[in-house]
């Protein structure tokens, strides 16, 4: 193959998505911290699939086009920090295809070393021994080496061996990589997507393995969540026994329910399992989790006819009466344009938990877009929340490392029309404080200046289980075990009790300067007497400091801790 152009370029792109879709649990199963987070290959999975589905109709040979379309639906489902880089990396790859109907290897090389210059850009400070490196090697391999009168078999054959060698080399730069025994993930990733490109080239194609997410012995296809309300779905399971049904893997079985929903939460103490789940097909939800054990409490709504419920009321209080079943649906993905003025601020926070929800309302946030650890939501979701809200400048607060690139990436596209300011709060208490010092008698600039000031002023940290045994920045953890954990990424200790793990969290958080402790408790303990439990201590404990302790239900950690 000589050439490049957009029909080939189409069936590369779906391939390369069926790849990753048929490896994204072994991309998961790379992330180095020990939290139940590995969403690095789930978040690149749904990116990529985002941009497949917009050009899965396109049959033209326009390779700039449907480079184009795939580089937008890319960016507005960009979900964490590895799909957005994977967004900027297409995005220049696409920008180099301008004016061109075909490329041979040299236009191809060109392309990928557009894409490094824009993921490298859109980083602030970009990290190597990570994906960014695995495709400035590669890429820089390929340029170095394509000329005209090669193939495009053995431009990709140059490119995928110096990304496999980039990423065997990324224990070698970043050296936690090392410690733990593992290579990057997102490089990981982008080496499956450029594996599902190349197989195109060489004449074969990458059929979407369906037994990946198989429910009730079926293979099934991706939800498509964004066209239909669908139904609650909300379930207990008592696990096991393991003689009679299947063994549970939590990260397993949460890329399945992913696969099948949307606004999920899995959260598992010991051999009982609580989800909550949005899915057209609850049935195959139920069917799919009997496999690993029995129903305690189960519970199915309808948002469909919730929705029309709501519209039939909104019409009688109008005057005009219908039957809520004679009522249109709207798609989600289509809100309400306002006619209202608009207002002047806005404060959007991520969140997830409707005790987290509650404490971001008292603290003056607006809007809520729910999402967060496990559940990252994509650039759309948030450009959603900023138009919905309706003011002339929009504050969102990400409270999420992993959720920053996104919310800047939502700024971006909206930067001709609304006045987006991100504050780059990487927590949930960063996140609870920055609000509480919005002052709406502010300028916009000042209240960014105050509002960046204030992440500064809060300590964070968290309680949650560690899902494997591992050995990281020196401390031993062990698999189910409980770690308190410092400002999201430094591991503390690891303890066989969740409450243990609190102990010392607090003990290393507070000291004689500290004023205020607040203590979220997760829905694994959402429980008065373990509120009762936590008052006691910090009464007894650190007498000098006032102190919230409330029911968070937030999932993943047991225990968010904020100490001011």
């Amino acid at each position: 193959m000589k050439f490049i152009d957009g029909r080939i370029f189409k069936r590369m792109v779906i391939s390369a998505c069926n790849n990753l879709y048929n490896h994204y649990p072994e991309v998961d199963a790379l992330n180095v911290f020990p939290v139940p987070d590995g969403d690095t290959g789930m978040n690149m999975n749904l990116t990529m699939t985002s941009g497949m589905k917009e050009i899965a109709n396109r049959n033209d040979e326009d390779l700039y086009g449907v480079g184009k379309t795939f580089s937008r639906g890319l960016l507005m489902g960009a979900r964490g920090n590895s799909g957005v880089i994977t967004s900027q990396i297409f995005r220049g790859f696409t920008d180099s295809l301008q004016n061109k109907s075909q490329i041979d290897a040299v236009g191809l090389a060109e392309a990928f070393d557009s894409g490094r210059k824009v993921a490298y850009k859109a980083v602030i400070k970009p990290v190597e021994g990570t994906i960014l490196t695995v495709i400035r090697e590669a890429s820089a391999k390929l340029l170095d080496q394509a000329t005209h009168k090669m193939t495009i078999e053995q431009a990709f054959k140059i490119l995928l061996s110096e990304a496999y060698d980039s990423l065997e080399r990324t224990p070698n730069l970043l050296p936690v990589l090392k410690e733990v025994g593992v290579v990057d993930s997102g490089g990981a990733g982008l080496l499956k997507i450029l594996e599902g490109m190349s197989v195109v080239v060489n004449g074969g194609f990458v059929e979407r393995n369906e037994a990946t997410v198989e429910i009730n012995g079926q293979a099934q296809a991706q939800f498509e969540g964004d066209d239909e309300f669908g139904y609650c779905t909300e379930f207990v399971m008592r696990l096991g026994p393991d003689s009679v049904k299947k063994v549970f893997n939590k990260n397993r079985f949460t890329s399945v329910l992913n696969a099948h929903g949307n606004s999920l939460v899995v959260v598992q103490d010991e051999d009982i399992v609580k989800v909550h789940v949005h899915t057209l097909k609850p049935g195959d939800i139920f069917n799919y989790a009997q496999q690993f054990g029995e129903f305690i409490k189960l519970k199915c709504e309808n948002m469909t006819e919730q929705h029309n419920e709501i519209l039939f009321n909104e019409q009688n209080k109008n005057g005009t009466h219908m039957a809520a079943s004679e009522l249109k649906q709207a798609p989600l993905a289509a809100p309400k344009v306002s006619n209202k003025p608009k207002e002047k601020f806005a404060v959007i926070a991520i969140s997830v938990g409707d005790g987290v929800d509650e404490l971001f309302k008292e603290a003056g946030t607006n809007y809520i877009v729910s999402g967060g650890q496990t559940m990252n939501p994509s650039t759309n979701d948030i450009i959603k929340a900023i138009e919905n809200a309706n003011a002339e400048t929009v504050f969102v607060l990400p409270n999420n490392g992993n959720i920053i690139m996104a919310a800047n990436q939502a700024r971006d596209v909206l930067k001709d029309n609304i006045n987006v300011i991100v504050i780059p709060s990487k927590t949930i208490m960063q996140g609870v404080v920055a609000s509480m010092n919005f002052n709406p008698e502010l300028s916009a600039k000042d209240n960014e200046e105050v509002m960046n000031d204030s992440l500064s002023t809060v300590k964070s940290g968290q309680v949650t289980f560690a899902i494997k045994d591992t050995e990281i920045y020196g401390v031993s953890v062990k698999k189910d075990n409980y770690m308190a954990i410092l400002n999201s990424k430094e591991i503390l200790s690891c303890h066989k009790n969740k409450f243990d793990a609190l102990k010392t969290l607090l003990g290393k958080m507070v000291d004689e300067d500290s004023s205020v402790i607040t203590v979220l408790l997760g829905s694994d303990v959402a429980d008065e007497k373990e509120v009762q439990k936590v008052e006691k201590y910090i009464e007894r404990k650190f007498k000098n400091c006032d102190f919230d302790v409330r029911i968070g239900n937030q999932p993943v950690y047991s225990y968010i801790v904020g100490v001011e």
